[in-house]
């Protein structure tokens, strides 16, 4: 390759480069700055146009790719032929190519595959973001470790491209080029950014439901919103925050949707489920549910064992017959508060699978945490306590168990503490229980 059209060739890319570090900078923004509502608007510029995982797989390994064969075409190899006062730029660019983008690759080829094989969801971990919390306040998630590895090799290939003088020389129409790229670059982004979907801020006040959103939208109350009557969710990318909601069959209703978010909810009254979720994934975070005496439920999410991973994360639920239960369902409990419930504070069942981590029960009537009916599921670092049994129903499983494993179902436990329940913990019907 002549001196020329490599130095012309690392200008585009470093035009490239620039553009995709502008997509984790905006990522970084959305989060930490303007408290967008992760990760359905955390998505940068282009992300509301393409799903992220396969345009940041493709990205990566093509930059990879692209830079690797610079550096091999136009001679950088030969460290030898290198004055003294660039040995520095030289392993600045060969660590930052072969080290840092080559781990980048491997992380993104690892999410790539999750993405594939659940359903077409993003947020997928990697190998990495495994140890990490999901993307909320200001905490170091996903976006930032993300942002990290890009500016990392970003500040390489610049300090790399500088510092070995391949700026030098590039001519006329390899700077037109470079400015013709850029401009293109920048109004296909802006075009891209129109296509966010549309807020509806709701008042403060009473509005009367049942509110249907059946399109990509973001619904936000301002302080004292109240919807009476309920929400109901019919369609994918769908945000409600800051809204508290009054009565209803079922407050919040989600039906055949994916990638719903719903964010400091507030619900009181609904007759059967404070949140009831079919066919479909949510995320729901920091909401507070308080259930009236009877059947009623907190948090229902049912046959959605195809629709992903769904979170349930922060929320205080008070009273009802269940407080968290899930049903053929992919569900992550952590970090909830349950109280007073009269059968079951956290339920994982009907063939579910789950991690049921950090949370507090207290004061539940017949069983705290329960794992049935052929369900698999992790029970880590939750606090159980005052669970009483439940005397006037005869049944020998609903004795004040703490944890229960029923009905072949496998629950691995660590962690936990048990306070003042009747039972610690308990096995029936061919179940069982692993202590790791």
């Amino acid at each position: 390759m002549t001196q020329a059209r490599l130095r012309t060739a690392f200008l585009l890319l470093l035009v490239v480069m620039t553009a995709h570090e502008a997509e984790h900078v905006a990522q970084v923004v959305q989060k930490d700055v303007i408290d967008a509502a992760c990760p359905n608007d955390c998505r940068g510029l282009l992300g509301f146009l393409f799903d992220v995982e396969p345009i940041h797989f493709a990205y990566n390994v093509s930059i990879f790719v692209a830079l690797a064969g610079l550096y091999v075409g136009g001679g950088l190899w030969r460290v030898e032929r290198l004055p003294r006062d660039k040995l520095w730029a030289w392993l600045t660019l060969t660590v930052g190519v072969f080290v840092v983008q080559a781990d980048h690759v491997i992380e993104h080829s690892e999410k790539f595959a999750q993405w594939l094989g659940n359903g077409h969801r993003d947020g997928t971990p990697g190998f990495l973001g495994q140890l990490l919390p999901p993307p909320q306040g200001h905490n170091f998630s996903l976006i930032e470790l993300h942002f990290l590895f890009n500016t990392v090799v970003f500040v390489a290939v610049v300090a790399g491209y500088f510092g070995l003088g391949l700026h030098r020389g590039v001519g006329v129409a390899g700077r037109r080029l470079a400015t013709a790229f850029a401009l293109g670059t920048t109004a296909f982004v802006a075009v891209a950014w129109t296509y966010r979907p549309p807020t509806i801020h709701l008042s403060a006040g009473t509005h009367q439901g049942p509110i249907v959103l059946d399109r990509a939208e973001r619904l936000v109350g301002a302080p004292g919103a109240v919807v009476r009557g309920g929400i109901r969710i019919r369609a994918d990318d769908v945000v409600v925050r800051d809204v508290t909601v009054i009565g209803g069959e079922n407050g919040i209703e989600i039906d055949g949707a994916k990638d719903v978010l719903l964010q400091r909810v507030r619900i009181r009254g609904a007759r059967l489920d404070g949140i009831h979720v079919r066919l479909a994934a949510v995320t729901i975070r920091d909401c507070r549910i308080d259930s009236p005496a009877g059947y009623t439920q907190g948090i229902d999410i049912s046959f959605a064992m195809g629709y992903g991973m769904s979170v349930v994360d922060g929320c205080q639920i008070v009273g009802g017959r269940e407080g968290i239960v899930t049903h053929m369902a992919l569900v992550d409990v952590r970090r909830n508060r349950v109280q007073s419930t009269a059968l079951r504070a956290i339920s994982v069942t009907e063939m579910s699978m789950g991690m049921v981590e950090r949370n507090r029960v207290r004061d539940a009537l017949g069983i705290g945490i329960y794992c049935g009916d052929e369900s698999e599921c992790t029970i880590e670092d939750n606090h159980v306590s005052g669970t009483r049994a439940d005397r006037a129903s005869g049944d020998l499983a609903l004795q004040g168990y703490g944890i229960e494993s029923h009905y072949k179902s496998r629950a691995e436990i660590s962690g936990n503490e048990l306070v003042g329940n009747a039972r610690s913990t308990g096995t029936f019907a061919g179940a069982e229980i692993v202590h790791r």
